[in-house]
């Protein structure tokens, strides 16, 4: 038994409330349960109550036994002295205010439907596999789901708009900036994500604006911020880079430190961190204040547009600086793009309107559900249970419920959850 369940049961009344006594044979008629408070303090504020034909309003405090309240310390806490209800499983022992009189309480046990309880015990007391109701998930009905998952993607998007956030306050409100340090992780994806992250924090955004108008300047800035140019190399491109990055290095005064390795270790060669910076580089000197364009960019195809980069010519031979490859064009493919917009984009678009006061979401929504769904393990495994991702939109809401919910055993704050125990 979780004291959310009996959160949950006062929340919502999922028990008999005609000819409610407290235990000591009170009549109790509930006006209004009062708002449940997730911080310090009494479970529910302002709650309002009739016992024993006095009219009541202040706290309720929730426990699974009365005994409790001893144990949380609660008789030393001035912040509970206006409980006017004590909600329990089970009533143990009295509860007492300060100055001796008992503050009423009401026991649950004995009044809770049976078919709630055991659909609570179903969901959380069973041997447990994937996440808690997979044996009911198919059950629960399309509307529900839909409509909890597209909730569930924009406290997702809050989550990152808040990140984000942090981001525009350390870079001094400069848009531009938080999006290259959002790109440069995005490119590097999972494995390279956080190395790319600190090549970008590296050095101030006015390096890159600076070199943006050299494609070779912003190539050699990115590899040699990796270290990737100390070679004894007889290629004229590579010499090329390493004369720059040397001449860039002393003009800004670089520094490599914090930035970390490189992975290319169990990557397909199109995702090799040298091909994805090749194409960053790319990005940024076909697109001078590409922060501006993206806002301005009212469909999914101009945003594809705008990402679609191909590498300087010496990568259409190479994967790494040492080895020839077949030639090869290496565009950056529509299934890349979609993660980038995904991932950074959008959320940074959600972020900027929020900024800017401009609450509408629809633009947002319709990119979101025009884009196919993510293919990853989480999303196969809800669509084993019941096939509930058909767009990004979607798949984006089950990451979500499930590393914020199912991993959390929060099935009480979850709308499905909330619909197998009703």
């Amino acid at each position: 038994m979780y004291e959310d369940f009996v959160h949950h049961i006062w929340k919502y009344k999922k028990f008999d409330h005609i000819d409610l006594k407290t235990v000591n044979e009170e009549p109790v008629s509930i006006i209004a349960v009062g708002s449940h408070n997730f911080n310090a303090g009494p479970d529910f504020f302002n709650a309002q109550l009739k016992i024993a034909n006095q009219l009541w309003a202040g706290n309720v405090e929730i426990h699974i036994n009365a005994s409790d309240w001893f144990v949380h310390g609660h008789e030393l806490d001035e912040a509970y002295d206006n409980v006017i209800l004590h909600v329990v499983w089970e009533h143990d022992t009295d509860i007492f205010r300060k100055d001796n009189s008992v503050i009423p309480t009401l026991e649950l046990k004995n009044i809770v439907s049976k078919d709630v309880l055991q659909n609570y015990r179903s969901l959380f007391e069973q041997k447990k596999k994937w996440i808690n109701c997979e044996a009911d998930f198919a059950d629960v009905d399309d509307f529900i789901i839909g409509n909890w998952l597209e909730r569930l993607y924009f406290e997702r998007l809050e989550r990152k708009s808040n990140d984000i956030g942090i981001l525009l306050n350390q870079s001094a409100n400069n848009w531009e900036a938080v999006l290259f340090k959002l790109l440069a992780k995005n490119f590097g994806l999972i494995v390279n994500g956080d190395s790319f992250a600190s090549m970008a924090n590296s050095f101030d955004f006015r390096v890159l604006r600076k070199t943006q108008s050299k494609l070779l300047s912003i190539e050699a800035l990115f590899f040699g911020q990796f270290g990737l140019l100390a070679h004894d190399e007889q290629e004229i491109y590579v010499l090329e880079l390493q004369s720059e990055y040397q001449f860039l290095k002393k003009k800004f005064k670089l520094s490599q430190e914090g930035v970390l390795p490189l992975q290319f270790f169990r990557l397909r060669p199109p995702n090799f961190p040298t091909i994805r910076l090749a194409q960053l580089a790319s990005l940024y000197y076909e697109h001078q204040f590409l922060f501006s364009k993206i806002i301005a960019a009212n469909s999914l195809d101009a945003l594809y547009r705008l990402f679609s980069v191909s590498t300087s010519l010496f990568w259409e031979t190479h994967y790494t600086f040492d080895k020839l490859s077949k030639r090869r064009i290496k565009k950056t493919s529509n299934a890349f793009i979609d993660l980038v917009l995904i991932n950074t984009i959008i959320p940074l678009k959600f972020s900027y309107a929020k900024y800017q006061g401009n609450r509408n979401n629809e633009g947002i929504i319709s990119m979101m559900q025009q884009l196919a769904s993510e293919k990853n393990s989480t999303v196969k495994a809800f669509n084993s249970l019941k096939e509930v991702a058909s767009s990004a939109l979607q798949s984006q809401g089950l990451l979500q419920l499930k590393n914020e919910y199912c991993i959390k055993n929060k099935c009480l704050s979850c709308r499905i959850g909330h619909t197998l125990i009703s």
